[in-house]
């Protein structure tokens, strides 16, 4: 009897599949943290006999070739991905043997990348269950635009190929166990659910509903930004990873943290953004350990650009360290945990700022102060849920690039639930800006008597990629509120 354990790693909206039998194992795009996976396999009493890619990855950087290093496994890697180490080619048909009446049999399914690989696992000659990797996702389909933005219209016609192939040779009640789509920007729109099937997914997925022309229209409209450091994942995948290093990083003392500020390193406040708000190191950042902490730091600090932990324990900071290792963030410079009283010279007084509500926003506009207010969410997000009339929008991960853009007056910064918020706040106070915090959902600003300014619908014959607000020439709608100051 087959078994397939999960292993999530929430932080980047990812999942890698240990599957076998009895006796052996197949590990389908392992986690760069592989002794999580070889923790599973012992815990199955299974050796792992192969270690499976479905593509080059763009999001994170794969434990495979040092898991396959340290098990003796065959490396199994899509036979078109330019790779520079020794590896099993895998073509379209090709079969790996797990163990007696298991084996894994290969199904090419560009799009997501050129060579991207689905693996089947099939037991007595059934198929059981399809790793698709970023090909069909549960809802939804991978992105097609990480590659080459030459290739991204081939290669998404190519995913819409792809999913309706998997479709048509398997069985409905095959399972689908993607990689991507829980949360990872490797996912082309919303998707996710804990388990699917074939049948499920042509019942539901666009991919198997639409025509190829309507999908890819709709697929390309919808592609989200791209986090910045997907453009070295792949390089360091194909050029062989590292083995993880996680020995605990060197201690700072307050001087030394005082050094690095001064030199412009980043030191970076992982605790949670109530007690960041209420006292913290001037010129620190605050990325929460709690929040998607590896993808928007990878995506914001300077690529290389030594950085500084601080955290509230040191369970906090081997988290921290964890993460940001699985994005190509290695060996922090130093690191310290306590507090700011252990962070901070001797008499000097830690920073704050206040946190706020919408309501308190909508009251500081009726009061008349000179409020500016930024919103930090991604195009999509506004486009889809409207803006507070007046607002201004920088992109949490376009911040530190356009602070000059921010007009004078205190910052009153807000995202769709408060974590993006407080990074941005953070970095509006290492400015030098007086800024406020807004922890509250974005869905709550209406009611707290502010203006929702919605998208516009485009007449018929306005240009697609006119901005919305601008075809009509006015707001298409708004919530009921008092209004903007």
């Amino acid at each position: 009897m087959f078994f397939v354990d999960v292993l999530e790693t929430e932080g980047l909206g990812n999942r890698s599949h240990l599957a076998g039998g009895a006796r052996s194992a197949v590990v389908v795009d392992p986690p760069r943290d592989i002794d999580r996976v070889i923790a599973a396999a012992a815990g199955r009493g299974v050796r792992i006999v192969a270690v499976a890619e479905t593509h080059v990855h763009n999001d994170y950087v794969t434990g495979g070739l040092e898991l396959a290093r340290l098990t003796g496994a065959r490396y199994l890697v899509p036979a078109g991905a330019e790779v520079s180490y020794a590896r099993v080619a895998v073509a379209d048909g090709d079969v790996e043997f797990v163990e007696d009446g298991l084996a894994l049999r290969a199904v090419a399914t560009p799009g997501h990348t050129p060579h991207h690989t689905s693996y089947v696992l099939e037991e007595d000659g059934r198929a059981v269950a399809a790793f698709t990797g970023g090909s069909l996702l549960i809802g939804g389909v991978g992105r097609p635009d990480l590659v080459d933005p030459r290739l991204t219209a081939p290669l998404a016609r190519a995913q819409h190929a792809s999913a309706h192939r998997l479709a048509a040779e398997l069985d409905d009640g095959v399972a689908v166990l993607p990689t991507h789509g829980f949360g990872s920007f490797c996912s082309s729109g919303p998707s996710g659910g804990a388990h699917s099937t074939i049948g499920a997914e042509k019942a539901a997925n666009p991919a198997l509903l639409k025509n190829v022309d309507s999908f890819v229209a709709e697929l390309l409209a919808g592609l989200d930004d791209v986090p910045a450091y997907y453009a070295h994942m792949g390089p360091v995948n194909a050029g062989g990873p590292a083995p993880l290093d996680l020995t605990a990083p060197r201690r700072a003392d307050a001087a030394e943290i005082a050094r690095r500020l001064a030199a412009g390193e980043w030191v970076v406040d992982l605790r949670g953004r109530v007690s960041f708000a209420a006292g913290h190191v001037a010129g620190s950042l605050n990325f929460e350990v709690e929040g998607q902490l590896a993808t928007y730091l990878a995506w914001m600090i300077p690529w290389g650009k030594p950085v500084t932990l601080l955290a509230g324990s040191a369970e906090d900071l081997a988290r921290a360290q964890r993460e940001l290792a699985r994005v190509g963030v290695d060996r922090p410079a130093a690191a310290s945990v306590g507090s700011p009283a252990d962070w901070l010279p001797e008499g000097t007084a830690p920073a704050s700022f206040p946190r706020a509500t919408f309501a308190d926003l909508a009251a500081a506009r009726a009061r008349g102060e000179d409020v500016v207010v930024v919103d930090v969410r991604r195009e999509n997000e506004r486009a889809a849920d409207g803006w507070v009339e007046g607002s201004a929008h920088l992109p949490v991960h376009e911040i530190r690039g356009r602070l000059d853009e921010v007009e004078p007056g205190t910052v009153w910064v807000h995202c769709a639930g408060g974590m993006r918020a407080a990074i941005a706040a953070s970095v509006l106070d290492a400015a030098g800006r007086d800024v406020v915090a807004v922890d509250d959902g974005f869905a709550a600003a209406a009611g707290a008597g502010l203006t929702v300014v919605l998208p516009a619908t485009a007449p018929a014959d306005t240009p697609a990629d006119t901005p919305a607000d601008t075809r009509a020439g006015r707001p298409a709608g708004a919530r009921a509120g008092v209004g903007a100051a």
